[in-house]
């Protein structure tokens, strides 16, 4: 009996047929992964969900990562010497923080799990295509912190339908063009 990685090639072959019932349902549908938090900064944890998401993409699921990236703000943050203010308990975001937060997420944190896709990751936020329509809290000023109005789909298709994966960082803009982030996701929201 041949083994690999622990697995004779008839535990793998059952595994697959435990799968089948479920590859066949979600072939061809979208499945959105909120991404973030204390998954973010577990780099085995990290590697382990990125592989699933190719493995998924490549059984016919259409994947998408939407990503916060709390952790590596605060660490910027920190380098540059720039301190949180909260408000009820909640960050208040100001405009250098917004930019901070834009560089951060839009750029390294995306570009990062991008690359642990193994090519099949395409790295967008919301800003790109208008893809995400957001507005400014109401309830009470966090500045540019926003809740999202709109996500329009068309960029997020086009990707999915060539057979990438869409990573989205949660930066967004509001009718102005002002970008906001830290946006409120909910289920009907991506």
């Amino acid at each position: 009996m041949q083994m690999y990685n622990g697995m004779t090639n008839r535990q793998r072959a059952q595994v697959l047929v435990e799968a089948l019932p479920y590859i066949q349902k979600y072939n061809g549908k979208i499945v959105v992964v909120k991404y973030g938090g204390n998954a973010m900064i577990n780099e085995e944890l990290k590697h382990d969900v990125m592989r699933d998401m190719v493995l998924m993409s490549l059984i016919g699921v259409k994947m998408v990562l939407v990503h916060g990236g709390g952790p590596a703000i605060n660490q910027m943050l920190n380098r540059v010497g720039k301190e949180s203010k909260f408000v009820n308990g909640l960050r208040y975001t100001d405009k250098e923080t917004m930019s901070i937060v834009q560089q951060v997420l839009a750029g390294q944190v995306n570009k990062d799990l991008v690359a642990l896709l193994k090519g099949r990751g395409v790295g967008l936020c919301g800003l790109d295509g208008h893809t995400i329509t957001c507005s400014r809290k109401s309830d009470v000023d966090l500045g540019y912190v926003g809740n999202v109005e709109k996500v329009d789909t068309t960029l997020i298709e086009h990707l999915l339908n060539d057979g990438f994966i869409p990573v989205i960082a949660t930066v967004g803009m509001d009718e102005n063009g002002i970008a906001c982030s830290r946006l409120e996701l909910t289920p009907d929201g991506l």
